[in-house]
Protein backbone atom coordinates (compact mmCIF):
# COMPACT_ATOMS: atom_id res chain seq x y z
CA UNK A 1 0.00 0.00 0.00
CA UNK A 2 1.08 3.15 -0.77
CA UNK A 3 2.34 5.70 1.87
CA UNK A 4 -0.10 6.35 4.75
CA UNK A 5 -1.79 9.93 3.36
CA UNK A 6 -2.55 12.77 6.83
CA UNK A 7 -6.02 11.31 7.45
CA UNK A 8 -5.11 7.73 7.04
CA UNK A 9 -2.23 8.26 9.83
CA UNK A 10 -4.55 10.15 11.45
CA UNK A 11 -6.84 6.98 11.44
CA UNK A 12 -4.21 4.98 12.15
CA UNK A 13 -3.35 6.92 15.77
CA UNK A 14 -6.83 7.33 16.66
CA UNK A 15 -8.01 3.50 16.24
CA UNK A 16 -4.90 2.54 17.84
CA UNK A 17 -6.16 4.90 21.08
CA UNK A 18 -9.58 3.84 20.91
CA UNK A 19 -9.06 0.55 20.79
CA UNK A 20 -6.22 0.30 22.91
CA UNK A 21 -3.18 -0.82 21.35
CA UNK A 22 0.14 0.89 20.11
CA UNK A 23 2.07 0.78 16.66
CA UNK A 24 5.50 -0.36 16.63
CA UNK A 25 8.04 2.32 15.49
CA UNK A 26 11.16 0.93 14.12
CA UNK A 27 14.16 2.21 13.92
CA UNK A 28 16.04 1.73 10.41
CA UNK A 29 19.34 2.54 8.31
CA UNK A 30 19.57 0.37 5.22
CA UNK A 31 17.40 -0.93 2.22
CA UNK A 32 17.64 -4.26 4.14
CA UNK A 33 16.62 -3.02 7.75
CA UNK A 34 13.53 -1.10 5.19
CA UNK A 35 12.56 -4.86 3.73
CA UNK A 36 12.73 -6.40 7.64
CA UNK A 37 10.75 -4.42 9.04
CA UNK A 38 7.75 -4.22 6.00
CA UNK A 39 8.31 -8.10 5.78
CA UNK A 40 7.50 -8.19 9.87
CA UNK A 41 4.33 -6.00 9.53
CA UNK A 42 3.04 -7.68 6.41
CA UNK A 43 3.18 -10.68 8.12
CA UNK A 44 1.64 -9.65 11.19
CA UNK A 45 -1.10 -8.08 9.29
CA UNK A 46 -0.46 -4.92 11.28
CA UNK A 47 0.31 -1.17 10.76
CA UNK A 48 3.04 0.28 11.78
CA UNK A 49 5.88 3.55 11.63
CA UNK A 50 9.11 3.62 9.76
CA UNK A 51 11.45 6.33 11.43
CA UNK A 52 15.01 7.52 10.97
CA UNK A 53 17.62 9.39 13.25
CA UNK A 54 20.21 11.98 12.84
CA UNK A 55 22.46 8.71 12.78
CA UNK A 56 20.53 6.42 10.50
CA UNK A 57 19.98 9.12 7.87
CA UNK A 58 23.96 10.32 8.07
CA UNK A 59 24.23 6.42 7.23
CA UNK A 60 21.68 6.56 4.38
CA UNK A 61 23.75 9.53 2.84
CA UNK A 62 26.77 7.82 2.65
CA UNK A 63 29.12 7.48 5.53
CA UNK A 64 31.96 9.72 3.93
CA UNK A 65 29.69 12.27 3.86
CA UNK A 66 27.67 14.60 5.90
CA UNK A 67 24.06 15.05 4.35
CA UNK A 68 21.95 13.79 7.04
CA UNK A 69 18.45 15.72 4.91
CA UNK A 70 19.68 13.96 1.85
CA UNK A 71 19.54 11.04 3.60
CA UNK A 72 16.54 10.63 4.93
CA UNK A 73 14.65 12.13 1.96
CA UNK A 74 16.43 9.21 0.18
CA UNK A 75 15.21 6.74 3.13
CA UNK A 76 11.75 8.02 2.13
CA UNK A 77 11.62 8.04 -1.36
CA UNK A 78 13.08 4.38 -1.01
CA UNK A 79 10.06 3.31 1.59
CA UNK A 80 7.77 5.23 -0.75
CA UNK A 81 8.31 3.05 -3.41
CA UNK A 82 8.96 -0.50 -2.00
CA UNK A 83 5.90 -0.43 0.29
CA UNK A 84 3.40 -0.48 -2.65
CA UNK A 85 4.16 -3.94 -2.91
CA UNK A 86 3.22 -4.45 0.77
CA UNK A 87 -0.32 -5.26 1.93
CA UNK A 88 -0.28 -2.64 5.46
CA UNK A 89 0.27 0.82 5.35
CA UNK A 90 3.35 2.58 7.25
CA UNK A 91 3.85 6.33 8.41
CA UNK A 92 7.48 7.65 7.92
CA UNK A 93 8.75 9.49 11.16
CA UNK A 94 12.01 11.19 11.90
CA UNK A 95 13.45 10.24 15.29
CA UNK A 96 15.38 11.75 18.32
CA UNK A 97 16.33 15.50 16.50
CA UNK A 98 18.34 17.66 19.56
CA UNK A 99 18.31 21.86 19.45
CA UNK A 100 21.79 21.57 17.29
CA UNK A 101 20.69 18.77 14.97
CA UNK A 102 17.49 21.02 13.88
CA UNK A 103 18.72 22.81 10.94
CA UNK A 104 20.42 20.44 9.10
CA UNK A 105 17.66 17.67 9.74
CA UNK A 106 14.36 18.52 10.63
CA UNK A 107 14.02 22.16 9.41
CA UNK A 108 15.07 21.48 5.68
CA UNK A 109 12.79 18.08 5.63
CA UNK A 110 9.91 20.25 6.76
CA UNK A 111 10.92 22.78 3.98
CA UNK A 112 10.67 19.67 1.38
CA UNK A 113 7.38 19.21 2.46
CA UNK A 114 6.07 22.47 2.22
CA UNK A 115 7.50 22.35 -0.71
CA UNK A 116 4.81 18.89 -1.80
CA UNK A 117 2.37 19.69 -0.31
CA UNK A 118 2.31 23.40 -2.02
CA UNK A 119 2.80 21.63 -4.91
CA UNK A 120 -0.68 19.15 -4.78
CA UNK A 121 0.88 16.37 -2.36
CA UNK A 122 1.21 14.77 0.92
CA UNK A 123 3.98 15.54 3.54
CA UNK A 124 7.04 13.64 2.85
CA UNK A 125 7.04 12.68 6.45
CA UNK A 126 3.91 12.03 8.42
CA UNK A 127 5.53 13.07 11.47
CA UNK A 128 8.90 14.08 13.07
CA UNK A 129 10.34 14.25 16.48
CA UNK A 130 11.90 17.59 17.96
CA UNK A 131 13.88 16.30 21.23
CA UNK A 132 14.23 18.99 24.05
CA UNK A 133 15.40 16.77 26.78
CA UNK A 134 18.74 18.46 26.86
CA UNK A 135 17.11 22.41 27.74
CA UNK A 136 15.09 23.50 30.08
CA UNK A 137 11.41 22.83 29.65
CA UNK A 138 10.41 26.38 28.79
CA UNK A 139 12.91 26.12 25.86
CA UNK A 140 11.54 22.95 24.74
CA UNK A 141 8.32 23.94 24.63
CA UNK A 142 8.94 27.33 23.19
CA UNK A 143 10.98 25.38 20.31
CA UNK A 144 7.83 23.39 20.15
CA UNK A 145 5.40 25.91 19.45
CA UNK A 146 7.80 27.18 17.08
CA UNK A 147 7.64 23.65 15.05
CA UNK A 148 3.83 22.80 15.56
CA UNK A 149 2.32 25.62 13.28
CA UNK A 150 4.82 24.39 10.22
CA UNK A 151 3.85 21.07 10.81
CA UNK A 152 0.18 21.74 10.96
CA UNK A 153 0.57 23.33 7.67
CA UNK A 154 1.46 20.22 5.97
CA UNK A 155 -1.02 18.05 7.82
CA UNK A 156 2.52 16.67 9.86
CA UNK A 157 2.28 15.49 13.60
CA UNK A 158 4.96 16.77 16.08
CA UNK A 159 6.22 14.42 18.94
CA UNK A 160 8.00 15.69 21.74
CA UNK A 161 10.08 14.21 24.69
CA UNK A 162 9.00 16.07 28.01
CA UNK A 163 11.50 14.35 30.54
CA UNK A 164 14.60 12.06 29.87
CA UNK A 165 15.19 9.32 28.77
CA UNK A 166 18.43 7.47 29.80
CA UNK A 167 21.11 5.83 27.96
CA UNK A 168 22.08 7.04 24.86
CA UNK A 169 21.39 7.20 21.06
CA UNK A 170 23.27 8.68 18.23
CA UNK A 171 25.48 10.66 20.32
CA UNK A 172 22.57 12.14 22.78
CA UNK A 173 22.93 10.95 26.55
CA UNK A 174 21.79 10.95 29.18
CA UNK A 175 22.48 9.95 33.08
CA UNK A 176 20.14 7.29 34.79
CA UNK A 177 18.93 9.39 37.41
CA UNK A 178 15.56 10.95 39.43
CA UNK A 179 15.59 12.86 35.57
CA UNK A 180 13.92 9.87 34.11
CA UNK A 181 10.70 10.73 35.01
CA UNK A 182 7.93 12.98 33.83
CA UNK A 183 6.00 15.18 36.57
CA UNK A 184 2.46 16.37 36.21
CA UNK A 185 3.65 19.84 36.19
CA UNK A 186 5.98 19.28 33.40
CA UNK A 187 2.79 17.83 31.33
CA UNK A 188 0.63 20.90 32.64
CA UNK A 189 3.46 22.84 31.17
CA UNK A 190 3.10 21.30 27.96
CA UNK A 191 -0.46 21.33 27.70
CA UNK A 192 -0.29 25.26 28.57
CA UNK A 193 2.03 25.66 25.55
CA UNK A 194 0.79 23.33 22.57
CA UNK A 195 -2.84 22.93 23.35
CA UNK A 196 -5.06 19.51 23.89
CA UNK A 197 -7.28 17.53 21.30
CA UNK A 198 -11.27 16.53 21.71
CA UNK A 199 -13.98 17.39 20.17
CA UNK A 200 -12.82 20.36 18.79
CA UNK A 201 -9.59 18.53 16.89
CA UNK A 202 -6.02 19.61 17.63
CA UNK A 203 -6.66 23.67 17.08
CA UNK A 204 -2.33 24.56 17.12
CA UNK A 205 -1.82 20.71 15.91
CA UNK A 206 -1.58 17.40 16.63
CA UNK A 207 1.51 16.28 18.71
CA UNK A 208 2.48 12.90 20.43
CA UNK A 209 4.21 13.34 23.54
CA UNK A 210 7.10 11.10 24.67
CA UNK A 211 6.86 11.55 29.09
CA UNK A 212 9.41 9.75 30.53
CA UNK A 213 8.48 6.51 33.21
CA UNK A 214 12.52 5.95 33.50
CA UNK A 215 12.69 4.78 29.91
CA UNK A 216 16.30 3.95 28.71
CA UNK A 217 17.72 3.65 24.94
CA UNK A 218 19.49 -0.10 25.00
CA UNK A 219 19.28 -2.95 27.13
CA UNK A 220 20.20 -2.93 30.74
CA UNK A 221 20.98 -5.81 33.23
CA UNK A 222 17.65 -5.99 35.49
CA UNK A 223 17.69 -3.56 38.64
CA UNK A 224 19.39 -1.31 36.51
CA UNK A 225 16.77 0.93 35.44
CA UNK A 226 12.54 1.10 37.15
CA UNK A 227 10.07 1.78 34.91
CA UNK A 228 7.41 3.48 36.53
CA UNK A 229 4.20 2.97 33.63
CA UNK A 230 1.57 3.74 36.19
CA UNK A 231 3.18 7.53 36.14
CA UNK A 232 1.37 7.46 32.74
CA UNK A 233 -2.17 7.27 34.36
CA UNK A 234 -1.23 9.42 37.37
CA UNK A 235 -0.56 12.20 34.67
CA UNK A 236 -3.43 11.49 32.36
CA UNK A 237 -5.73 11.30 35.02
CA UNK A 238 -4.09 14.71 36.42
CA UNK A 239 -4.80 16.32 33.02
CA UNK A 240 -8.39 15.07 33.11
CA UNK A 241 -9.50 16.83 36.34
CA UNK A 242 -7.76 19.69 35.60
CA UNK A 243 -9.23 20.17 32.17
CA UNK A 244 -12.20 18.24 32.13
CA UNK A 245 -11.16 16.33 29.11
CA UNK A 246 -12.25 12.70 28.65
CA UNK A 247 -9.74 10.13 29.67
CA UNK A 248 -6.18 9.77 28.23
CA UNK A 249 -5.94 13.42 26.89
CA UNK A 250 -2.26 13.00 25.53
CA UNK A 251 -1.53 10.47 22.42
CA UNK A 252 1.65 8.56 24.32
CA UNK A 253 5.19 7.88 23.07
CA UNK A 254 7.14 4.79 24.42
CA UNK A 255 10.82 5.43 24.24
CA UNK A 256 13.42 2.96 24.95
CA UNK A 257 10.85 0.22 24.58
CA UNK A 258 13.55 -2.71 24.16
CA UNK A 259 14.17 -5.25 26.62
CA UNK A 260 10.77 -4.24 28.64
CA UNK A 261 8.91 -7.08 29.86
CA UNK A 262 5.70 -7.89 28.08
CA UNK A 263 3.72 -6.67 31.42
CA UNK A 264 5.42 -2.85 31.39
CA UNK A 265 4.46 -2.80 27.94
CA UNK A 266 0.57 -3.94 28.73
CA UNK A 267 0.48 -1.26 31.34
CA UNK A 268 1.98 1.70 28.95
CA UNK A 269 -0.56 0.96 26.36
CA UNK A 270 -3.45 0.56 28.72
CA UNK A 271 -2.15 4.09 29.42
CA UNK A 272 -2.58 5.50 26.32
CA UNK A 273 0.81 4.68 24.33
CA UNK A 274 -0.02 4.68 21.18
CA UNK A 275 3.82 4.44 19.71
CA UNK A 276 6.52 2.44 20.99
CA UNK A 277 9.81 2.85 19.68
CA UNK A 278 12.28 -0.11 18.67
CA UNK A 279 15.85 -0.12 17.65
CA UNK A 280 17.71 -2.07 20.18
CA UNK A 281 16.06 -5.47 19.86
CA UNK A 282 15.49 -5.53 16.01
CA UNK A 283 19.07 -4.50 15.56
CA UNK A 284 20.72 -7.51 17.59
CA UNK A 285 18.28 -9.44 15.98
CA UNK A 286 19.50 -8.74 12.75
CA UNK A 287 23.08 -8.74 13.52
CA UNK A 288 22.86 -12.04 15.50
CA UNK A 289 21.65 -13.79 12.06
CA UNK A 290 24.22 -12.53 10.25
CA UNK A 291 26.73 -13.81 12.85
CA UNK A 292 25.03 -17.10 13.60
CA UNK A 293 25.85 -17.50 9.56
CA UNK A 294 29.16 -16.49 9.79
CA UNK A 295 30.50 -18.66 12.73
CA UNK A 296 28.63 -21.97 11.02
CA UNK A 297 30.09 -21.03 7.54
CA UNK A 298 33.27 -19.93 8.58
CA UNK A 299 35.21 -21.92 5.62
CA UNK A 300 32.48 -20.45 3.27
CA UNK A 301 32.70 -17.09 3.96
CA UNK A 302 36.34 -16.85 3.51
CA UNK A 303 39.84 -18.06 1.62
CA UNK A 304 40.64 -20.43 4.20
CA UNK A 305 44.21 -22.48 3.50
CA UNK A 306 44.20 -21.02 -0.01
CA UNK A 307 40.81 -22.50 -0.74
CA UNK A 308 37.71 -19.91 -2.47
CA UNK A 309 34.55 -20.15 -0.21
CA UNK A 310 31.25 -20.61 -1.21
CA UNK A 311 30.07 -17.73 -3.24
CA UNK A 312 26.01 -19.18 -2.20
CA UNK A 313 26.92 -18.29 1.34
CA UNK A 314 28.90 -15.15 0.84
CA UNK A 315 26.80 -13.51 -1.21
CA UNK A 316 24.99 -10.66 0.74
CA UNK A 317 21.65 -11.82 -0.65
CA UNK A 318 22.33 -15.23 1.10
CA UNK A 319 23.29 -13.96 4.48
CA UNK A 320 21.08 -10.91 3.58
CA UNK A 321 17.97 -12.52 3.75
CA UNK A 322 18.16 -14.28 6.81
CA UNK A 323 19.03 -11.67 8.60
CA UNK A 324 16.02 -9.36 7.58
CA UNK A 325 14.24 -12.78 8.11
CA UNK A 326 14.93 -13.00 11.82
CA UNK A 327 14.57 -9.64 12.43
CA UNK A 328 11.01 -8.82 10.81
CA UNK A 329 10.19 -11.98 13.27
CA UNK A 330 11.06 -9.53 16.28
CA UNK A 331 8.69 -6.95 14.59
CA UNK A 332 5.78 -9.63 14.54
CA UNK A 333 6.91 -10.11 18.03
CA UNK A 334 6.14 -6.54 18.81
CA UNK A 335 2.93 -6.15 17.36
CA UNK A 336 1.50 -9.03 19.58
CA UNK A 337 3.49 -7.46 22.28
CA UNK A 338 1.44 -3.98 21.29
CA UNK A 339 -1.64 -5.48 20.35
CA UNK A 340 -1.20 -4.06 16.79
CA UNK A 341 -1.10 -7.23 15.08
CA UNK A 342 -4.15 -7.75 12.92
CA UNK A 343 -5.23 -4.10 13.12
CA UNK A 344 -4.71 -2.51 9.60
CA UNK A 345 -6.48 0.12 8.03
CA UNK A 346 -5.52 -1.26 4.51
CA UNK A 347 -7.83 -4.08 4.95
CA UNK A 348 -11.01 -2.44 5.92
Amino acid sequence: MPIATPDQYAQMLDTAKKSGFAFPAVNVSSSATINAVLQGLSEAGSDGIIQVTTGGADYFAGQTVKARASGALAFAAFVTEVAKNYPVTVALHTDHCAKDALPGFVEPLIAASEAAVKAGGNPIFQSHMWDGSAVPLAENLEIAKELLPRLKAIHAVLEVEIGVVGGEEDGVSHEINERLYTTLDDAIALVEALGLGGSAGYPQGRYMAALTFGNVHGVYAPGNVKLKPELLDEIQKGLEAKYGTGPKPLDLVFHGGSGSSDQDIADAVSYGVIKMNIDTDTQYAFTRSIADTMFKNYDGVLHVDGGVGNKKIYDPRAWGKLAETAMAARVVEATHQLGSAGHSISSK
